[in-house]
C-alpha cells in the first residue's frame, strides 16, 4: 500500500461513524499493509487504528486488537532481523581487524626472525635474555638450557627461534625414552649436545635451526649419522685403503695391460678379484696402477 492511500484510510477512519464502513477500512489496513516501522511513523495509520480499540462495536474493537498486534510482531521481527543484521556487520569487521592485525604480526615475526641477532658476549641463555623454565623438572629445563647454548655457537639466529627449536630437540628425547628422566635420557640429551658443540659441525647447527633437520629425526640418529661431513669422508676414504690393503694382504695379485690407470693413463696395471657381495653376483675386481699407487674398483 502507498503512504498517499494510507493518509487517506486514515483521514476516513477519523471522519466515519458508520461501523460497516469501520470494518471495511479496518479489513483493508489488514490486507494491504506492511507494517513497516518507517511506514508506520510516516502515515501514523497505527495510532489511527488504535484510538478505535475503545469502539462501543465489539467486532471493531477486536479487529483493531488483532491489527494491532499483528504489526508489533511484524516491526518488533524487523527490528530483531535489523540488530541482528547489524551485530553480524560489527564482528565481521571486528574479525577483519583481528586476521589483519594476525597478518601484521605474523609479518613482523618472520622480519624479526630474518634479522640477525648480534652479541658481544658468549651466547647462551641468561645472557640471551632468554627463560627456559618451561617445565617443574629443573633436569628437563637443564637439558633446553644446554642446547640452546650449543644452538647458538657462531648463530646469528633470533633467540626466540633458538629456544623453539631447543624445546624441541628436547621434547623428542623426553618422548622417545617414554617420559622417563633417567640416565638414558641424560645420556641421550648429552650426546646431542655434545655433537651440536663440535666446531668442526657448523652444518648440523645450520639444519637443525633452520629446520631442514626436523627434531624427530634428529634425536634417532646415530653418532657416525651426526658426525661432520669431512670426517664421514676421511673415514669412508679409510675404509676404502682398508679394503685393498687388507684384501691385497690376502690375494695374489696378476699385472695385466689390459687395464688403463684414470690418474696417469699408463697400462701397468696389477688386480685381483674378489666375491665382495652374494654368490650370484658378478666378481668385484680391485686394481692398482704400479707406476702412480692409484687405486680403483668395478664389478
Amino acid at each position: 500500500m502507498e503512504i498517499s492511500e494510507a493518509t487517506t484510510i486514515v483521514a476516513n477512519l477519523q471522519k466515519t461513524k458508520d461501523t460497516k464502513t469501520l470494518i471495511q477500512l479496518l479489513e483493508v489496513l489488514k490486507e494491504k499493509v506492511v507494517p513497516t516501522e518507517k511506514f508506520l511513523r510516516k502515515t501514523k495509520v497505527g495510532i489511527a487504528v488504535n484510538r478505535l480499540r475503545s469502539n462501543s462495536d465489539p467486532a471493531v474493537s477486536a479487529l483493531v486488537k488483532t491489527i494491532i498486534k499483528s504489526w508489533k510482531d511484524e516491526v518488533f521481527k524487523e527490528k530483531r532481523k535489523k540488530h541482528q543484521k547489524q551485530a553480524a556487520q560489527s564482528h565481521a569487521s571486528e574479525d577483519k581487524n583481528v586476521k589483519v592485525e594476525s597478518v601484521k604480526n605474523e609479518e613482523n615475526n618472520e622480519q624479526k626472525s630474518k634479522e640477525k641477532f648480534v652479541s658481544t658476549r658468549r651466547r647462551n641463555p641468561a645472557n640471551d635474555g632468554v627463560k627456559i623454565n618451561f617445565y617443574d623438572n629443573s633436569t628437563r629445563n637443564g637439558c633446553i638450557s644446554g642446547l640452546y647454548t650449543a644452538l647458538a655457537i657462531g648463530s646469528t639466529a633470533q633467540p626466540d627461534d633458538i629456544v623453539g627449536v631447543a624445546k624441541e630437540v628436547e621434547k623428542c628425547a623426553f618422548e622417545m625414552h617414554k617420559g622417563k628422566i633417567d640416565d638414558k635420557y641424560r645420556n641421550k640429551t648429552r650426546s646431542l649436545i655434545m655433537n651440536l658443540r663440535n666446531k668442526k659441525n657448523p652444518e648440523l647447527r645450520e639444519k637443525i635451526l633452520s629446520r631442514e633437520l626436523k627434531a624427530s629425526r634428529f634425536v634417532y640418529m646415530t653418532n657416525q649419522e651426526l658426525a661432520p661431513e669431512s670426517l664421514k669422508k676421511e673415514m669412508a676414504d679409510m675404509h676404502q685403503k682398508n679394503l685393498f690393503e687388507a684384501q691385497g694382504a690376502v690375494q695374489k695379485r696378476a699385472v695385466t695391460d689390459r687395464f688403463v690407470c684414470g690418474r696417469c693413463k699408463q697400462r701397468e696395471v696389477s688386480y685381483y678379484q674378489m666375491q665382495t657381495r652374494s654368490a650370484d653376483e658378478p666378481l668385484t675386481t680391485f686394481c692398482t696402477c704400479e707406476k702412480c699407487g692409484y687405486r680403483w674398483k668395478f664389478c
